[in-house]
């Protein structure tokens, strides 16, 4: 057991397809830090009702006021995260499945396994799987700390 303080290692094993070009790439690993006697746990934010999400790893940024989370999502097929914002930026990248991302302000944007995006801060998005299975995807946080890391809105206007 790690001594109080220190980060303790573990491993989360996914066996989630990825349809990348090499046959090494079926499935992958990710190593994971997480603090002392805890493991993987949903984020304690508005989209925790709506979808699985596993928060991997949340740390200080030595951007100063910001913090680091990093959170696979599993969106159901058919499923909607609904209208929300976040305190900072999201850089995301689809892990499996096939995503429509509405981004106010922009246009929809229909994502699939690969494919990279960024929501600027405070920007209302919804996020939905279209299908054929579930879509999962990793997202990294670079938001102001303390702040929940999502916040629900309405649907914007014009949209």
């Amino acid at each position: 057991m790690p001594a109080p303080g220190a980060f303790a290692d573990a491993v989360l094993e996914l066996a989630i397809p990825c349809p990348l070009a090499t046959a090494a790439a079926a499935s992958f690993k990710e190593i994971l830090v997480t603090y002392p006697a805890t493991s993987p746990q949903p984020p304690d934010d508005a989209l925790a009702t709506t979808l699985k999400r596993t928060e991997i790893q949340h740390s200080r940024s030595s951007i100063p006021g910001r913090e680091i989370v990093q959170v696979l999502t599993e969106i159901p097929v058919g499923v909607e995260s609904g209208w929300h914002t976040h305190p900072g930026e999201e850089v995301g990248y689809i892990v499996a499945g096939t995503v429509q991302m509405a981004i106010h302000g922009r246009p929809t944007l229909t994502l699939q396994a690969g494919d990279g995006f960024l929501i600027p801060p405070r920007t209302p998005h919804n996020a939905r799987d279209i299908g054929p299975g579930p879509g999962h995807m990793l997202s990294t946080y670079i938001v102001e700390a303390g702040q929940p890391l999502a916040s629900f809105t309405g649907e914007p206007d014009g949209r």
